[in-house]
C-alpha cells in the first residue's frame, strides 16, 4: 500500500496557492521521496506504516508539501527528469545535455525545506546503532 503523507488541502495551506490539478500524484511521488530519505529512521507507525506520533505526522506532511513545492519551483513533475536534463522531449524521445552529475542509484533530490522539517522532528539523520 502506498503511503501519502499530505493532502491537497495541506499543500494549499503550505504554498498559499491553490493545489495543482495533479496534486494527488505529486503528493504521492513526494511521499515516496520522503520515504526514501527516511529508510533508516526509527519512529512509531501503525500496521500500514503510517506515523502515529502527532509531531511525526506533522513533520512528514510538511516535508511532503515542501518536496512538491520544490519540484514545482524547479519545473520537475516528480519524475526527476527536470533536474537531470536541460531539454527533454517525449515523441519520439529526445534527451539533451545533463544539467548535473547523475545521482547514485536510490538517491533522492530532497528539498532543503523538506530536509529541515525531518531534521527538526528528529527523523534525520536516520542512523541505526
Amino acid at each position: 500500500m502506498r503511503r501519502v503523507y499530505a493532502t491537497p488541502e495541506q499543500l494549499t495551506a503550505w504554498t498559499g496557492q491553490p493545489a495543482p490539478t495533479d496534486a494527488e500524484r505529486l503528493l504521492a511521488r513526494a511521499s515516496e521521496d520522503v520515504d526514501t530519505a527516511l529508510l533508516t529512521a526509527c519512529y512509531p507507525t501503525d500496521a500500514a506504516g503510517m506515523p502515529t506520533d502527532p509531531a511525526d505526522i506533522d513533520a512528514l506532511a510538511d516535508a511532503t508539501c515542501a518536496q512538491v513545492e520544490y519540484q514545482l519551483a524547479t519545473g520537475d513533475d516528480g519524475t526527476g527528469a527536470a533536474g537531470r536534463w536541460d531539454s527533454v522531449s517525449i515523441g519520439p524521445v529526445s534527451l539533451s545535455g545533463r544539467r548535473q552529475a547523475p545521482a547514485a542509484a536510490g538517491d533522492v533530490d530532497l528539498a532543503p525545506r523538506a530536509h529541515r522539517a525531518l531534521t527538526r522532528a528528529g527523523l534525520l539523520p536516520g542512523v541505526i546503532w
